[in-house]
């Protein structure tokens, strides 16, 4: 009896003394490389560069209406919106495919602006037209850029987040950086300077990165290298690998802000010029209505996968004076410019308040730095 009690100590001491090794053992570590290495980006990624290539052909299309006389009709876009695996319409937020497919969405308005000869800026009056090299609806605002920018966020970065979890290999981070519009070589810069230039998000997301190693484009980039890394790695590393994805996407958002940001700039040094020219009014309206598709484009994407909040989002649409589902009144920034203007201040106060910008990035987001340093 007594040699089989000391056999059943000597088993459970044996058993701790293995889990005492198992518990101290040291967790591996890895270096993460400098540069970001896929042997298969094309093949990985040919599905979303076939679809950010027809989401770029509907703001094409729609952009067609700058010239004088040109018109595109609704159904010429609802085409491109739903050709293709995945179509646009297949992985766009609900909420902005019925602004802009619905009888009174944005596809529909450019239709109706397009067609309606010169745009006279004031008092909402029939369906808005051309002017200065733009088309306007009768409130003011550029459909071709709200319908375009707005889908940034709506499809590319909401399809984008279907490949970030727990489940995702290294391949589904080469799908998100073709979303984002950037690509292995990560130039910093959308310039024909490169020989494989950043689109899209990727491409707003350089020209406010001042290429110091800091920016939001490179925290973009090195978020991409270590989430690959980390996903190699294996599950000893999956705190990283979230920690990666988290930034990956703030450093997204982030460059969006940073663009409005940069926008609201442009916005109130052209409307805050004594007697501004037709040419600057139209240039004015046009970095607002790229603000409100910018901003807009957000709403209703899952609030784990967003820093901002609906709410937020709501409240800037009302200071840009483009309610969600409602009638803008985008002419008053210039028919109104005491009193509007300042609403665009409060827009870049609330943004640096909401995703903690510092003065100084308030100050480096007024510049282009891929055009300043010629990158």
């Amino acid at each position: 009896m007594m040699h089989k009690i000391l056999f059943s100590v000597a088993l459970v001491s044996l058993a701790l003394a293995s889990c005492d090794k198992d518990d101290n053992k040291t967790k591996p570590t890895i270096t993460l490389p400098t540069n970001y290495i896929s042997y298969n980006y094309e093949s990985n990624a040919q599905t979303q560069i076939d679809l950010r290539s027809r989401m770029i052909a509907i703001g094409t299309k729609a952009k067609t209406v700058r010239t004088s006389g040109v018109s595109v009709t609704r159904q010429e876009l609802l085409d491109l919106f739903q050709i293709g695996f995945p179509a646009a319409q297949d992985v766009i937020t609900d909420y902005f495919e019925s602004a802009l497919t619905g009888s009174n969405g944005y596809f529909q308005i450019l239709e109706d602006a397009s067609a309606g000869g010169t745009y006279v800026l004031g008092t909402p009056q029939g369906q808005g037209g051309y002017f200065e090299g733009r088309v306007f609806d009768e409130n003011g605002i550029e459909p071709d850029e709200v319908l375009d920018k707005g889908m940034y966020a709506a499809v590319l970065y909401n399809y984008a987040t279907t490949f970030m979890g727990p489940n995702m290999d290294y391949a589904d981070v080469d799908r998100i950086i073709a979303l984002f519009g950037a690509n292995p070589s990560f130039p910093n810069s959308g310039s024909a300077n490169v020989s494989q230039p950043d689109i899209l998000m990727a491409n707003y997301a350089a020209r406010r990165d001042k290429n110091d190693g800091s920016g939001i484009y490179t925290q973009f980039k090195n978020a991409a290298i270590a989430l690959r890394a980390y996903i190699i790695a294996g599950s000893e590393f999956t705190s990283e690998r979230d920690q990666s994805i988290t930034k990956l996407k703030q450093a997204w958002e982030k460059a969006c802000a940073a663009t409005v940001i940069n926008y609201c700039h442009a916005v109130i040094a052209k409307f805050t010029i004594t007697n501004p020219t037709n040419a600057d009014i139209a240039s004015g309206l046009h970095a607002y209505s790229e603000n409100v598709g910018f901003i807009w484009g957000w709403k209703t994407i899952p609030q784990q996968n967003k820093i901002i909040t609906d709410a937020q989002i709501d409240d800037l649409l009302v200071l840009l004076n483009a309610p969600a589902n409602e009638t803008p009144t985008s002419y008053t920034f210039v028919t109104d410019a005491v009193n509007q203007v300042p609403k665009l201040q409060t827009v870049i106060s609330r943004l640096q308040s909401i995703y903690g910008f510092n003065s100084q990035d308030i100050e480096d987001f007024k510049r282009n730095w891929v055009a300043d340093q010629g990158r």
